[in-house]
């Protein structure tokens, strides 16, 4: 197992018995006043693999942290040793807006949830969802104007937020989805005062000035979750959706059991819609800034589908376009971070680390590793051909995470990725408005921090 140290290892003061990787003599709390931006930890975990290799630690207070940039170690935690790990703080505290889902739940209950849910994704029920996914990229793309400018994050999160709500949960939130979408992001502002925030989940029945936005949020997102259900009961009819599966394994209409069917609803919501929206709104703009590839792509699409709307058939023909939307989740992944707090006392490689340690890991940062991915900041779809991605280690890329909590919704994810992006791209090429700033901000997922403002912009048939 690679642990290369680059520089001469700083050792915190090991409690006796334990032994602990190379990282910071100091808190981090010291280091946050003078080096770090808090709201911004991708700048940290770069920091630690410049300075310490694959495996670093520190702490934050009395908190022992340790980060992982290999993919030796991220299987021993995600697989090997997975019994050992629940979630860790940052995803424990994103209960107080989706309580007890499939995200943040443990044990019995995760395996409860996910084993009610598994059907809907079941790859003989992905196709059935494709149509729905053309007819609504169809439906967006015929409201864009030649010339327009438009903010392509948020019209991304509107399309995939109504893509989610039909194909899963079989209602239409055409007339809602501003509404929900306004809310999502309303708390998505509040993400990182949420995360530092001492004692939040307390806090939040005070209600302090942040946390009261954060309140009023996440309320109208429960009135829109529960009108769906309450109309989905009204209607009397199963269609063997997901919120059909999650409603009958929880028949009666308790507190407690109106109170989990909220929670699972919302998790599917947010991870459903908000990973894919985000991971479209990155692939517009690096394809904005990459015209080589955008003319490949282009051509792709129109010799596979010769002027028709792509099918589910036409999924594997259309291999370019996956390989430009993997690569895009290569370099901005939805998922930039993935954390595990340890149960017990546990070995990793030559160190051994108490129990309550916090181990962390960026695929944003594994992404751009240049041992794994030359030239890392380079654009380059070709990464992705099915000879390169067989000569690639394993757990190297891992945009949807790994192990037994590797997400639900993977193949639901790369359909939906591909069947937009050639439906949308096969009328339209868009641009990057001029002067419009670029950065990825670490929040729930990797969101353009400033939306992303694109013109829009008529193609005629490649040759």
């Amino acid at each position: 197992m690679a642990t290369a140290v680059r520089n001469d290892p700083e050792k915190s003061t090991p409690a006796p018995g334990y032994r602990f990787p190379p990282g910071f003599k100091r808190n981090l709390l010291w280091f946050a006043l003078r080096r770090f931006r808090p709201a911004n930890p991708i700048l940290l975990f770069q920091h630690l693999v410049d300075e310490y290799g694959d495996i670093a630690h520190y702490k934050i207070a009395w908190n022992h942290i340790v980060f992982l940039n290999h993919p030796d170690y991220i299987r021993e935690i995600l697989v090997v040793q997975n019994d050992n790990f629940i979630k860790e703080r940052t995803v424990q505290r994103s209960k107080m807006l989706l309580g007890e889902g499939m995200i943040t739940s443990e044990g019995p209950l995760h395996r409860a949830q996910r084993q009610a849910a598994q059907p809907a994704f079941h790859r003989q029920r992905i196709p059935e969802y494709a149509n729905t996914m053309v007819r609504e990229a169809a439906r967006t793309r015929d409201s864009w104007r030649d010339g327009e400018e438009r903010d392509i994050a948020r019209e991304m999160m509107h399309l995939t937020l109504n893509i989610v709500a039909e194909t899963l949960f079989a209602t239409d939130l055409r007339g809602e989805v501003h509404e929900l979408a306004d809310a999502i992001n309303g708390i998505m502002a509040l993400y990182n005062f949420l995360v530092l925030l001492p004692a939040a989940e307390w806090l939040v029945h005070v209600r302090p000035p942040g946390l009261a936005a954060f309140v009023r949020a996440r309320k109208r997102i429960d009135a829109v979750v529960y009108r769906m259900i309450e109309a989905h009961r009204r209607g009397r009819t199963n269609r063997g959706s997901l919120l059909d599966m999650m409603m009958a394994a929880s028949p009666d209409h308790s507190e407690e059991s109106e109170q989990s069917l909220r929670d699972q609803v919302i998790t599917i919501f947010l991870a459903g819609y908000e990973t894919v929206a985000n991971a479209l709104a990155w692939t517009w703009y690096l394809l904005s800034q990459n015209p080589d590839c955008q003319a490949k792509f282009c051509c792709e699409i129109d010799r596979e589908l010769g002027g028709r709307l792509p099918t589910f058939d036409d999924i594997p023909r259309l291999r370019y376009v996956e390989m430009v939307f993997a690569e895009s989740m290569r370099l901005y992944p939805p998922a930039w971070a993935m954390g595990r707090y340890a149960r017990r006392d546990f070995r990793l490689g030559d160190y051994f680390l108490p129990a309550k340690t916090t181990v962390l890991m960026s695929q944003y940062v594994l992404h751009r590793d240049p041992r794994f991915f030359p030239a890392p900041l380079k654009f380059d779809p070709e990464r992705f051909t099915t000879e390169a991605k067989a000569r690639r280690a394993k757990f190297t890329y891992v945009p949807f995470g790994a192990g037994v909590r590797q997400c639900i919704g993977e193949a639901f994810a790369w359909m939906e990725g591909v069947l937009l992006l050639a439906t949308l791209g096969q009328r339209w090429k868009l641009r990057l408005a001029p002067g419009h700033p670029v950065e990825p901000e670490p929040l729930i997922t990797l969101r353009p921090k400033y939306g992303m403002k694109m013109t829009i912009e008529a193609r005629g048939p490649t040759t």
